[in-house]
Formats: structure tokens, C-alpha cells, sequence
């Protein structure tokens, strides 16, 4: 009865008398709002309508997403010491990323969630003592990206649209249709239908073909595409859910195109469209072919001026001409990093991220058609990526990788890779010949040489793509036939630390919050 009571006195003021007191700046002297319960500042705040995860890891998602940015690898490393394990560390920062950083475009700030498999490649690599250090620096790097996310409008993962999915027995076809018509929600839903209801590899064929079909974000929908599947790898199957809802809104992403691609003919879409016709006129066993280091030099050559149509077709004939795709994608990795050698710089450095992307999703794949089309599409990236290059400014069309001049090196062991990285960044073009003659000689242990191009990074990285690309480069090295590592690995000299390269700082940080 007291409630129904308070309820009619306020009742009894009108809108114009309260807003007189207000003005009169007699609120104090108003008595019925002291018969109200009180109102905490929390309560005042919009709840974000944002997706849940389960119990076990959503408070240290929230640790990584609230603590301020001075605070985190303080507050990180308390958790690290009470119990908390890499696996967990690993999952949280991926599901924060995931949660609480708008896909589109595919990169720029997204790159706090397309890094975490490069972080942990790195850090699986690296010494016991600098395995933490590799997702420190992920989670001071996600802190940027958060703060570029509010800016940029607070975008939140919403939660699934739970009462309107499709069957369980109609998801996958309403998925790829959805995904054909680039219609996102219909796409959100059927991808939450069929990661609920289908297997995982099952839902990777769906997305491998899905994700290199054009080439809008410079080849970042493969790597989010790859780097999500193998970070799902590790920190389990059952957190799919979001990442997949995420993956399928970044691969949907239309770029500067403002039209449906789905009604239009875009340039970034005619490679794909083509190709998919294209992978028909490839011969059956084609993946029983030779090792041809003729023909690897011959796609080389071919992809320096040949049209994005030209390098698939080329491709074709190498494959119906009995070539392994090994060979082929010796060629494309050689061919990534002549285009980095050629123009250093963020697209030379995405033609070695997306092609290691494209290996690992043709590696992976168990459908035929999606593996030749994987091929193809790499090939015509690469002559569109070299295309890109010559807008933004001049390559040095006279370096060619393939017939890189090795430059003599006098020590050997540790003293020579001493030699190679103080030449980084003050001669890279030597330091890359230097690097050739040390392994064709085995003047070093390619081992020792990667180790230490870590270390570099873990001291001197300051971008994720220091360590998307010195996780892929190192990574296809052993890729790549031993005829053609060793020219590889030079050219990646191109775009790792050297010792004169300034060092970050974070590193002392995450060491001394790790007590290390």
C-alpha cells in the first residue's frame, strides 16, 4: 500500500510543475523523491547488448577488456601467477578481440584479433623464459584497438538471434546461399545454426572457398580465415561459435564497393568468378605431379607481368603439364617475396601473410575443386597484388629472387647471424645476400638464424605486422623445397628487425610484471 501511495503522489505532479521546481532550483525541498529507492551511478550506465560466453572464461575476457591499459599486464600476470594457464590466456584474448572489435575492414584495428595465431606461433617457438612476451604484447596491442573501436563507434558482437534460426538440417545450404547473396543476417544466423549442429570440418570447407573468393582487404579475409581455425585449434572448439559469427561479417565485408557484389561485376570479384569455372579445365590426379625446378622459374617469370587471368591460366598449364603444386607454390612463394623485396612496405608484406594463409587453407582443405581453386586464386592475387604495388609508387624491377647474387660471408655460427641482422635496416639488400651465401654454405643454422629474428621482434616489434609476418615468413620456410628455401628466407629480411631498429620497451614491462 505505501508503494501504490508514493506512486499517486508522484503522480500528482505535472510535467510543467516538477520542471518549475527544477528551475526554481528547489529539487532539495521536493520530499516524495526521498520515498524513492536511491539510484547508483552503475545503474545510470546502458547495458551493451553484447554476446555471453561461458562462466569459465567470460571474467578473464572482461579482466583483458576493463582493466585500463597501464594496469593490464600488472593485472594479467597476477592471473598468470594464481593459476591461470596459457590456453586460457590465449582464449580469452581471442574471444575479447572477437566480442569487442568490429571486423570491417578486414584489418586495421582488427588486426588485435588477426594477430593472436602469429603471437602464438611465435611464442611456441620461442625460449621457455619469452613464451608469455609474444601475447603480452597482444594484449597491450589489443588496448589500441579497443580505444580505436569506441572512437570509431563502440562496435559490440551482438548476441545470436536465438528463436530465428534455420533447422539444424537446412543451415549449411541457407548459410552459402546467405553468403552468395552477401545477405549478413541471414548469414549470422545460419553460420550460429550450423556451428551448434555441424562438424568442424565440415564448416571449414564452407569458409576456405568463401574466403578467398575476392580480393577486397588485401588478403586479409584468408588470413583471419586461417589464423581463426588454427587459434580454435588450440584453444577449443567450443568458444567456434562467436569467432565463426565474426569471420562470416568480416568475409562479407564490401569494401569501397558500395553496391551488392552478388548483382555487380567488381574487379575484386572477376578473379574468383573466373577461376571457379576455371579449376574444371585442370586434369584429373593433378596432385601426383613432379617436382619441376624448370617450371618453378617459369611461374616466377610469368607472374611479373602476366594479368591476374594470365597467372591462373599459367598455373593450369603447369599442373596439367605434370608439375607438382608443390613447384607451384614454390613459385608463389618465391614470387611473395620478390614483390616484398621489390617495394618494402605494408602490400609487399601482405603478398607473403596471404599466401602463407592460402597454403595452410589448401593444406587443410579434403574438398578437390576448393584446392585448385586455392591455387588459382593465389596466383591471381599475387599479379594483383603486384599491381597494387605499381600505384602506391616504383618496384626495383631489377631485383629478381630467383637469381639473387649471394654475397660472401667470412664468419660463421653466431657471429654471422651477428653480421646478417646489424645489416638489417642499414643495407637490407646485403644483409639478404649475406643471408643467401650463409645457408647455401651452411655457414649457419637456419634454426639459429629464425631464433634470433624472433628475439628481434620480441624486443623491437611494434606493429602486428612485425609479428603476422615474421610468424608466416619463418613458418614457409620450411614450406618451401630446400632448392628454394634459402632464396625465401633472404627476402624476408626485408621486413624483419634488425639490431639498429629501436627497441619497444614493452618487453622490460611484461618481464618485470612476470617477475622474470
Amino acid at each position: 500500500m505505501a508503494r501504490m501511495e508514493s506512486s499517486r503522489d508522484l503522480s500528482a505532479w505535472t510535467r510543467r510543475e516538477f520542471l518549475g521546481q527544477a528551475a526554481a532550483g528547489s529539487l532539495v525541498g521536493m520530499t516524495f523523491l526521498h520515498r524513492l529507492p536511491s539510484v547508483a551511478a552503475a545503474q545510470t550506465q546502458v547495458a551493451r547488448l553484447m554476446v555471453q560466453y561461458p562462466q569459465e572464461i567470460e571474467p578473464l575476457v572482461r579482466l583483458i577488456e576493463e582493466t585500463p591499459r597501464e594496469r593490464l599486464l600488472e593485472a594479467v600476470a597476477q592471473r598468470i601467477r594464481a593459476g591461470t594457464s596459457y590456453q586460457q590466456l590465449l582464449a580469452a584474448l581471442m574471444l575479447a578481440g572477437v566480442r569487442g572489435i568490429q571486423p570491417r575492414p578486414v584489418g586495421f584495428k582488427f588486426h588485435a584479433v588477426l594477430v593472436v595465431n602469429s603471437a602464438h606461433l611465435a611464442a611456441i617457438a620461442a625460449a621457455d623464459r619469452d613464451r608469455w612476451l609474444p601475447l603480452f604484447w597482444a594484449l597491450d596491442y589489443f588496448k589500441t584497438a579497443q580505444e580505436r573501436n569506441r572512437v570509431e563507434g563502440d562496435w559490440r558482437l551482438p548476441p545470436p538471434a536465438e528463436g530465428h534460426l534455420p533447422a539444424p538440417t537446412r543451415a549449411k545450404a541457407e548459410f552459402l546461399e546467405a553468403m552468395e547473396a552477401w545477405d549478413e543476417e541471414r548469414a549470422d544466423r545460419a553460420i550460429t545454426a550450423l556451428a551448434r549442429n555441424a562438424g568442424q570440418a565440415e564448416i571449414s570447407e564452407c569458409f576456405w572457398r568463401l574466403a578467398v573468393r575476392d580480393f577486397r582487404d588485401i588478403g586479409h579475409k584468408i588470413i583471419y580465415a586461417a589464423n581463426a581455425w588454427r587459434t580454435l585449434q588450440v584453444i577449443g572448439w567450443r568458444y567456434a561459435e562467436p569467432v565463426l559469427r565474426s569471420l562470416a561479417y568480416a568475409l562479407l565485408d564490401r569494401g569501397r564497393d558500395g553496391g551488392n557484389p552478388a548483382q555487380n561485376d567488381f574487379p575484386a570479384d572477376r578473379p574468383g568468378r573466373a577461376n571457379w569455372k576455371r579449376i574444371r579445365e585442370i586434369r584429373d590426379g593433378w596432385y601426383a605431379g613432379r617436382a619441376d625446378a624448370k617450371a618453378v622459374a617459369e611461374l616466377v617469370e610469368a607472374l611479373r607481368t602476366a594479368s591476374p587471368d594470365e597467372a591462373s591460366a599459367q598455373v593450369v598449364r603447369l599442373l596439367n603439364a605434370g608439375v607438382s603444386p608443390q613447384s607451384v607454390y614454390d613459385g608463389l612463394f618465391v614470387c611473395a617475396g620478390e614483390w616484398l623485396a621489390r617495394q618494402p612496405g605494408i602490400v609487399g608484406l601482405h603478398c607473403v601473410t596471404m599466401t602463407n594463409a592460402m597454403h595452410f587453407a589448401f593444406q587443410n582443405s579434403g574438398v578437390d575443386e576448393h584446392r585448385r581453386y586455392i591455387l588459382l586464386q593465389n596466383a591471381a592475387f599475387l599479379a594483383m597484388f603486384r599491381d597494387t604495388m605499381r600505384q602506391r609508387g616504383k618496384l626495383n624491377e631489377a631485383l629478381r629472387l630467383d637469381q639473387l647474387e649471394p654475397a660472401p660471408v667470412e664468419k660463421t655460427g653466431s657471429a654471422a647471424v651477428e653480421e646478417i641482422f646489424d645489416l638489417v635496416g642499414k643495407d637490407t639488400l646485403l644483409a639478404a645476400r649475406k643471408t643467401l651465401a650463409a645457408l647455401q654454405q651452411g655457414a649457419v643454422d637456419p634454426v639459429a638464424l629464425m631464433a634470433e629474428a624472433r628475439r628481434l621482434i620480441f624486443a623491437k616489434g611494434f606493429d602486428s605486422h612485425d609479428y603476422k609476418f615474421s610468424s608466416a615468413a619463418l613458418e614457409d620456410f620450411f614450406h618451401s623445397s630446400p632448392a628454394w628455401r634459402n632464396r625465401f628466407l633472404a627476402a624476408a629480411m626485408f621486413n624483419l628487425k634488425g639490431t639498429s631498429h629501436r627497441d619497444n620497451q614493452l618487453i622490460q614491462r611484461a618481464r618485470a610484471a612476470l617477475g622474470a
